[in-house]
């Protein structure tokens, strides 16, 4: 915890843009450390709280959106041809495929609160061939909650000490 505090105390609302971005994309950054951290450098005055959950909800849309276009582009050949190493048979692959055109909305509301799922929710609604405006509407409000919920909760935290 304390290199993310020290990356955004010396870096910034630019290092909460791009640690959010990359860790969405799937690299091993702890968002909800991240987010409470940011809440309580706002709390402290370090930050500002607004201009923090705007930050942080753009960061987060650029890995979720990045991550659907990787999906989307890549996904489905890369699992046909090399999902079978990861135990992802083309038929397990179409039963994931339609259980998430049923059930993706709710998915990625649920997934932005659970590390890991938040990430593989992505790629699979590109995958999946969800449409662009459905997932981009779902993952801006699921962004928007996520980073307001953790930052406040920071916020209340720094507040409380």
């Amino acid at each position: 915890m304390n290199w993310v505090m020290e990356t955004v105390s010396q870096y910034g609302y630019a290092a909460i843009y791009i640690l959010l971005a990359v860790g969405i994309v799937g690299l091993p950054i702890p968002d909800e450390i991240l987010m409470t951290t940011v809440g309580y450098l706002a709390s402290i005055q370090t930050l500002d709280y607004m201009p923090s959950i705007a930050i942080s909800f753009l960061g987060a849309m650029t890995g979720m959106m990045l991550s659907y276009w990787l999906g989307r582009t890549f996904g489905h050949p890369l699992l046909v041809r090399y999902g079978k190493y990861v135990f992802l048979t083309p038929d397990k692959l179409d039963r994931v495929a339609h259980w998430f055109k049923r059930y993706g909305g709710w998915t990625i509301l649920i997934g932005y609160f659970i590390p890991g799922l938040r990430h593989l929710t992505c790629y699979f609604s590109g995958i999946s061939g969800m449409r662009f405006r459905n997932y981009f509407f779902i993952a801006s409000l699921g962004a928007l909650l996520w980073c307001s919920i953790f930052i406040t909760m920071g916020h209340a935290l720094g507040r409380m000490t």
